[in-house]
């Protein structure tokens, strides 16, 4: 019986035989899923900031940004018996939730979001073969770890796999 596991915000984890990773509340945060198809090893990051580097506490939890969760994610599947060569990318998140904000630090955050964890994924050699970003409302994502489906759920927009 396969069972749901939840990752939060500024959190991953990963997932085989069935189980089903899930992550709520995606507005600007983006939720990376990667999945080995041979293997049937699935891992699920809920980034919030797309830059370990430009924040000035180094005591800050790592699994927060793009630049150092997806390498930690990456890093947890091969351990759990995933080959780099087979992994590929799922993203869904990034939104602009607050379209009157005046504090530039966070304006445009969603789309900054979905940049970074590109670039990683693309330093790390790892194919994008579905993406949902953007546009102006908040997502849930769950992630099968049997057949590497993504469905993605929105309170008024209804939900659809990739």
């Amino acid at each position: 019986m396969s069972k749901t596991i939840v990752v939060g915000i500024s959190d991953l984890n990963v997932a085989r035989k069935g189980d089903i990773l899930v992550t709520y509340a995606l507005g600007s945060c983006v939720g990376i899923c990667l999945f080995d198809p041979i293997a049937k090893i699935a891992g699920l990051s809920h980034i919030m900031l797309p830059s370990f580097s430009d924040f000035s506490n180094s005591n800050a939890v790592r699994e927060k940004f793009a630049d150092t969760a997806i390498e930690i994610l990456v890093q947890k599947m091969l351990n759990a018996g995933a080959m780099k060569v087979r992994i590929r990318a799922k993203i869904a998140g990034g939104a602009q939730m607050f379209n009157n904000l005046n504090n530039m630090s966070l304006a445009g955050i969603g789309e900054r979001n979905v940049l970074a964890v590109k670039q990683e994924l693309m330093r790390l050699r790892i194919p994008i073969v579905a993406e949902d970003t953007g546009k102006d409302y908040g997502r849930t994502v769950f992630f099968d770890s049997d057949e590497g489906i993504m469905k993605v759920k929105s309170v008024n927009k209804g939900e659809w796999s990739f």
